[in-house]
């Protein structure tokens, strides 16, 4: 069994190759997001008139600038958005002790957290103003146990089709090292936003 990742990349620098630098490059890029997110708004929900003629992708970009208040869910399970591309979504979370099941592994809930916020931010990169998703199928595929000895995991999310009525989207949680710990699929509904 090969529980290495396959080349699955967003082109972005949150995404570096695998490498004995790359968890470095992660906790940096980490310390930095965070520490912006933390002088910023906080968690929440942003306002309606906050997210008003912006597109998905305009609106997650500004989170990740913390001009706009980032997924509470986020911070209660440890993790946070990293980078966002038009189709693509990064998150990276920190296993810990509180994620654990009782057989002393990461609880798949936590798995299906961090890998349902890629592929639904993924989607959302897509959405113009106006239009909303949301998800209607979600199939996630566990390979690898995990622990809090794996410092920092990422949630790599891409679109695979938008289109008026259904977006699709899979995404991989992989280790700095390249370890594959499992992978995901998503079907969502696309709508019109009723109007506020």
């Amino acid at each position: 069994m090969n529980d290495r990742a396959t080349p699955f990349t967003i082109a972005s620098p949150a995404n570096p190759t695998a490498g004995p630098d790359t968890l470095a490059a992660w906790l940096a890029e980490e310390a930095e997001i965070r520490a912006r997110m933390d002088a910023g708004p906080g968690p929440g929900v942003a306002r309606p008139d906050q997210i008003a003629g912006k597109t998905g992708l305009e609106v997650l970009q500004a989170m990740l600038r913390a001009e706009l208040p980032y997924a509470a869910i986020a911070k209660t399970l440890d993790f946070l958005i990293v980078d966002v591309t038009p189709g693509g979504a990064v998150f990276q979370g920190t296993p810990g002790a509180q994620h654990l099941n009782p057989m002393g592994t990461v609880h798949g809930g936590w798995f299906a957290t961090l890998l349902d916020s890629a592929l639904g931010c993924a989607v959302h990169t897509m959405m113009p103003p106006g239009r909303g998703y949301t998800t209607a199928e979600l199939g996630i595929n566990m390979v690898k146990a995990l622990t809090p000895k794996v410092t920092r995991v990422r949630a790599e999310g891409r679109v695979i089709h938008c289109g008026r009525q259904l977006a699709t989207a899979e995404a991989r949680l992989v280790g700095a090292d390249g370890t594959l710990y499992a992978h995901a699929t998503t079907t969502c509904l696309v709508f019109d936003m009723p109007a506020r």
